[in-house]
């Protein structure tokens, strides 16, 4: 994979992780939420659903030659909060404080910063540029 694609992927990879788990300010608390625990709300089809972003944002993280053991780290971490989100309630305040999207991102970068350091600085540079645009 060129580099253009490899940054397109890095970007899809964080925004994805960043809807799924901090996209929402709770006014007043300053917590953040994402859709996956609102969507883990709908009896069922949410848990599914949800788990179904975690697992192509896994899926895309493949592309970057992961090793295994931060692979398992990642499936172990969707895992978690698939098994545990299925609990009423319970579940859907564990998924809003455990983002095992933002937890996927964060294993994902640390390999980029060790494997391809120049991904990472064009990367911060682009995300630098659209911060200032805002």
């Amino acid at each position: 994979m060129d580099a253009a694609k490899r940054l397109t992927t890095l970007d899809r990879i964080r925004r994805l992780s960043r809807l799924m788990d901090t996209s929402i300010r709770i006014p007043f608390f300053g917590f953040r939420i994402g859709l996956d625990p609102i969507l883990g709300l709908v009896p069922g089809a949410g848990d599914f659903i949800s788990t179904a972003f975690s697992a192509y944002i896994i899926f895309l993280a493949t592309r970057f030659g992961i090793p295994r053991q931060d692979l398992a780290k990642m499936i172990f971490n969707v895992g978690l909060e698939a098994v545990v989100g299925t609990i009423p309630l319970v579940g859907d305040l564990f998924d809003a404080f455990y983002k095992s999207n933002i937890r996927n991102l964060a294993i994902l970068e640390q390999h980029l910063t060790q494997v391809a350091p120049e991904i990472q600085e064009v990367s911060g540079e682009i995300q630098q540029q659209e911060f200032s645009r805002v």
